[in-house]
């Protein structure tokens, strides 16, 4: 369990907190590239670490991110026409640039007033089919974003994301948490057109008293689970936690990889980032269709990205399937099956309330990097962080058997590094 200090160090993100500070010094997901498909297009709001902000993108193409209210009477910019390389509020006509600044006050012309109008601006920048935010100190910026997915063809993968109703980091624990796939999830596995056929849901089925192996990455951790497997091998799923918000989820066959950023909106609610690639082919019609219709880590949302199972409609569980097994939850869906009982923690959990076991070291070992790296970044602003690196993001998850003499990690060194062409190692 956590001392209340330690889950408050954890869990509060705003600007000037020390886990605020550290989100601040990396290239977070914000938008879905289509979000802002072309010049002069309807702005849409934004809230990111506590903050909220409207994003454009203006008649030249430039992205911006800026304050969501006018400087003038505070009325919120997301009503304004995007126009001529500027927002303008439709109040009173105050217009504003991509950077936040006021160029045109109409009351005021020639004055020079407008010349002194400013709202708070962060630089955008577009990867991957998702546009990043960078928040923090102009010249500590570090460099674009090169996670796998992020450097290969848009064909090759799939971005969706989704309101989630709690703390960013009750949702990454359970990312990071593969002993509940044998629970939560055992009626999916050969269901879901994502996951059915791979011969790992076998071995996920049959043995569900798995043994956790945590070993340091240069980004964060690698989260190494083992399980029991014929001819004296063990089946190891190795997901890989980059910091702070960026996990793998390991392979099933031919499958895509899935993975997942959590990036929190504020203290009580975060944006749940799914994505889906494969690394040396396209993504099938049906694959695509299969995500675009909630399928594998995917959810069904409404136009604002809240999930149309949610709290108030008991996440359309049904109790005759939870009953028969077929869905071992009774709700549809592994996005939702994970969203729903983390949710259910409360907007935020109260750690200091757990009773941990061994199958929680991986959440244990990322609570303890994430305090160690707020900590020191608070005292030294210079600190290395780990995960902003290209090296750091070049990681896999993988799905392999192994001779139970053998240490995972180095057995496995070759699966877990990402190069570009090379099959993704699975079972």
């Amino acid at each position: 369990m956590l001392k209340k200090e330690q889950n408050d160090l954890l869990t509060q993100t705003d600007s000037g907190t020390p886990m605020g500070e550290l989100f601040r010094r990396y290239w977070l997901p914000v938008l879905i590239a289509h979000e802002l498909p072309i010049p002069d297009c309807p702005p849409v709001r934004v809230e990111v670490l506590g903050e909220c902000m409207l994003a454009f993108r203006d008649t030249s193409g430039k992205l911006g991110l800026i304050d969501e209210f006018c400087a003038h009477r505070g009325v919120s910019l997301w009503f304004g026409r995007n126009e001529h390389d500027g927002i303008r509020c439709p109040y009173h006509g105050w217009k504003y640039n991509t950077k936040g600044q006021c160029v045109e006050v109409p009351s005021e012309m020639g004055t020079g007033f407008c010349e002194r109008i400013k709202l708070k601006s962060y630089p955008l920048i577009e990867c991957g089919g998702v546009i990043w935010v960078y928040m923090g100190a102009p010249e500590r910026q570090p460099p674009a974003p090169e996670y796998e997915f992020a450097t290969l063809p848009t064909e090759h993968s799939y971005m969706s994301k989704r309101v989630q109703a709690c703390n960013w980091l009750q949702a990454l624990e359970g990312g990071i948490d593969s002993s509940h796939v044998s629970f939560l999830h055992s009626g999916s596995l050969n269901r879901d057109p994502l996951f059915k056929g791979a011969k790992g849901n076998q071995y996920n089925e049959s043995d569900k008293a798995p043994v956790f192996e945590v070993t340091d990455a240069p980004g964060g951790l690698f989260v190494g689970v083992r399980r029991n497997a014929e001819d004296d091998q063990y089946y190891w799923r190795i997901t890989p936690w980059v910091m702070p918000c960026y996990t793998l989820v390991p392979p099933r066959g031919d499958h895509p990889v899935h993975g997942h950023f959590w990036v929190p909106m504020n203290d009580h609610t975060c944006m749940a980032w799914s994505l889906d690639y494969h690394p040396t082919r396209t993504l099938t019609a049906g694959e695509r269709e299969a995500m675009e219709g909630g399928a594998g880590v995917h959810v069904l949302v409404d136009d604002n990205f809240h999930p149309l199972q949610h709290k108030d409609n008991d996440y359309m569980m049904n109790r005759e399937l939870q009953r028969s097994g077929v869905l071992y939850s009774g709700i549809e869906g592994i996005g939702m099956q994970d969203a729903s009982l983390q949710e259910s923690m409360g907007a935020i959990s109260d750690r200091t309330r757990e009773n941990l076991v061994s199958t929680d070291n991986g959440i244990i070992m990322t609570r303890q990097r994430l305090m160690k790296a707020a900590k020191a970044l608070a005292a030294n602003p210079d600190f290395a962080l780990p995960g902003l690196a290209a090296e750091h993001q070049h990681v896999r998850s993988a799905a392999v058997l192994l001779r139970r003499d053998l240490a995972y990690k180095e057995a496995a060194k070759d699966a877990l590094q990402a190069e570009a062409g090379k099959p993704h190692q699975t079972v």
